[in-house]
């Protein structure tokens, strides 16, 4: 393969077979002296090296790359909480077709927060990108999840404070007490697993829709029904 050479005295281009690299000889046309560059060799990779982390001052391989690891729900653990999802349902509509739930705020906010939990975790596990996130697990998941839970519950709790005392039947209205609250949700999840706003938006909007079945379930009332308080 010819190499291309530039004169540095008149600036001319000549092709210079390879077997001339590494050498030097005068330009035809100044005869000052050019140097020929070393032939260049085309060094192919194999896979397992651009698997590597990289190359050290050797050139040697150096470690590979910590890889991703997957979280993945086994299929017992996916049917137990299927099961867990019925079990509470029903337990849900029994204790409220009895009244239990009725004037008793402290059986309400402890049912609350049992159920609050799973519901981070779950929206969690469903929501977060694997191609974007290393998903957070163990401890350092329970301890997020755990501070998710205590705003969500007191989330509620000031949405049922506050509208029982603001929340008429216009839409207006709803839009005005209602909208603070859906953005505080999306932002305790935001913080909490580092999503972005949509996916945050998203994760306290499925907490939200659940708990409203649950409270109906419960016999308190769709959430438009919220009694005045005062």
């Amino acid at each position: 393969m010819p190499i291309i050479v530039v004169c540095p005295g008149c600036r001319k281009r000549y092709s210079v077979s390879d077997k001339f690299a590494g050498k030097s000889g005068p330009c035809p046309n100044c005869k000052t002296i050019i140097q020929i560059p070393k032939k260049e060799e085309v060094i192919i990779h194999a896979p397992e090296e651009f698997a590597s982390a990289g190359r050290g001052k050797s050139g040697r391989p150096i470690a590979k790359p910590i890889a991703r690891r997957m979280f993945e729900i086994p299929l017992p653990m996916a049917v137990a909480i299927a099961g867990g999802t019925v079990a509470v349902l029903l337990i849900t509509a029994i204790l409220g077709y009895a009244g239990l739930f009725r004037d008793n705020f402290i059986l309400t906010g402890v049912g609350l927060v049992l159920v609050t939990f799973p519901l981070v975790l779950g929206g969690y596990n469903m929501l977060y990108d694997v191609e974007e996130l290393e998903p957070y697990q163990g401890r350092v998941l329970m301890i997020r999840a755990a501070i998710c839970t205590a705003a969500y519950v007191a989330i509620w709790a000031g949405f049922s404070f506050f509208g029982a005392q603001y929340l008429t039947g216009e839409i207006w209205n709803w839009l005005l007490v209602g909208t603070p609250f859906v953005i505080l949700g999306a932002i305790a999840a935001l913080a909490c697993f580092d999503f972005d706003f949509g996916t945050a938006l998203l994760h306290f909007g499925f907490y939200l829709l659940v708990t409203i079945l649950l409270r109906w379930l419960a016999g308190l009332g769709w959430i438009w029904e919220i009694p005045k308080l005062l």
